[in-house]
């Protein structure tokens, strides 16, 4: 079973990309992913100021590394998701 992760990456100027420079950011992203299989999947990522936040299903911690090695993006920080709230968590 794959668990949740939230990848906090340093990338000053990111915010300043355009569409093509992100495009170009995923087929990195999505090469590196396909040479390590079925362990990890990128779900989505968000872009504020200098730094970007994905959000990865993986094995473990390991695998997120290697992608990061792989890809050439940093991964400064990794956290692995344990609990997952929204405003319905209220009326639980």
């Amino acid at each position: 079973m794959l668990k949740k992760f939230i990848i906090e990456r340093d990338v000053p100027g990111i915010h300043g990309n355009t569409a093509e420079g992100f495009c170009t950011i995923a087929k990195v992203s999505n090469k590196a992913l396909n040479e390590l299989g079925n362990d990890i999947q990128w779900q989505e990522s968000f872009i504020v100021a200098d730094k970007t936040y994905c959000v990865y299903l993986a094995k473990d911690k390991a695998i997120i590394e290697e992608h990061a090695r792989k890809s050439g993006f940093p991964a400064n920080r990794v956290s692995e998701v344990v609990a997952i709230i929204d405003p319905s968590t209220a009326s639980a």
